[in-house]
């Protein structure tokens, strides 16, 4: 999720818990539910403590627990804060914390909450981690509370707070039963994973196999009340050293770029990814993408090419469109 995002729900769960005579612990538990993403500002660190990194210990209980613990010291003496109770305080600051963890975990980026004690990932693939559809609903909640700021009466402030509770919360209860119904249909099908996309009605159905000496994927979009778009795609490459020679077929050219591609883009070695090659005079057109069901269906990859008579492999970074008529299989 965005960090708005991450701190408009934090503000909200808050005012669930602590109710409107307890503003401090609401304020207090909205700031915690942004500061993790903070971690960002370490990425200097990150050679050296490689922990650091975005969505690294500071995502985790203890990283919140500790951020919570020095917080409820520190928020106090900051403007606009009240004294008062510093364990309500790092009360306050834990739930809003660990509120951020769900909410990332809610989406299609794992986190692994109990690190350094366990590895164990929290990843729910009900919702986008960056949605139109979540930032224009935290645009909108931002622009109601500013607005109402000094222009309402208290109680027309606490209705407000409770109508986009409850907008929130519907839209997350939507979000949650969509990915149930999805991951019943997709094991139905034989589909071991499902991705989401910005709308809560339609999903991949994804199914790997990474192996030693090969790599093989299948998937199909998936609406849910209606049927499959497009069919099913499948791809098995072989993983194949980069070596010279004449390369005589679309998949000879996956298999000979496969490696490469991973090596050029991290991200696409951490992701599902789909391949395909097109004919183009002397070269093959290669282009491995990371799938998912965007509305844009635009995707991150590798794009190139590979010169048919010599071997030879000249790959670069970059977005292009899934177009799944052109897969190569």
């Amino acid at each position: 999720m965005d960090l708005f995002t991450h701190v408009i729900f934090a503000y909200l769960l808050s005012f669930v818990i602590w109710g409107p005579a307890a503003p401090q612990y609401i304020a207090a538990g909205a700031l915690a539910g942004g500061l993790p993403d903070a971690d960002i500002l370490l990425f200097p660190l990150t050679r050296w403590f490689p922990s650091l990194h975005h969505r690294g210990i500071v995502h985790t209980v203890l990283g919140v627990t500790v951020i919570a613990a020095v917080g409820s010291f520190v928020v106090p003496y900051l403007p606009y804060f009240t004294h008062a109770s510093t364990l309500l305080y790092f009360v306050a600051m834990e739930i809003g914390g660990l509120s951020h963890l769900v909410l990332d975990g809610f989406t299609n980026y794992a986190v692994t909450p109990l690190r350094p004690f366990s590895k164990i990932a929290l990843r729910l693939d009900a919702d986008l981690a960056v949605n139109l559809v979540t930032i224009v609903l935290t645009a909108g909640t931002l622009v109601v509370l500013v607005f109402e700021h000094g222009r309402v009466a208290f109680n027309v402030w606490v209705e407000t707070a409770w109508v986009l509770v409850a907008v929130y919360g519907g839209y997350l209860v939507l979000r949650g039963v969509a990915r149930w119904r999805a991951g019943i249909a997709g094991r139905r099908a034989g589909y071991a994973d499902v991705l989401p996309s910005a709308s809560p009605w339609s999903w991949l159905l994804v199914d790997e196999e990474d192996a030693p000496d090969r790599y093989r994927i299948r998937f199909r979009d998936l609406v849910l009340g209606g049927s499959a778009d497009g069919g099913e795609q499948r791809m098995q490459v072989a993983k194949l050293p980069t070596a010279p020679g004449p390369v005589d077929s679309p998949q000879a050219a996956l298999d000979r770029t496969y490696l490469a591609a991973l090596a050029a883009s991290r991200w696409l070695a951490r992701s599902y990814h789909f391949g395909e090659a097109t004919e183009r005079g002397d070269v093959y057109d290669v282009a491995w993408y990371m799938i998912g069901a965007g509305g844009a269906r635009r995707a991150f990859g590798v794009r190139g090419e590979i010169d048919r008579r010599t071997g030879a492999i000249t790959l670069h970074t970059g977005f292009r469109r899934r177009r799944p008529e052109r897969a190569s299989t």
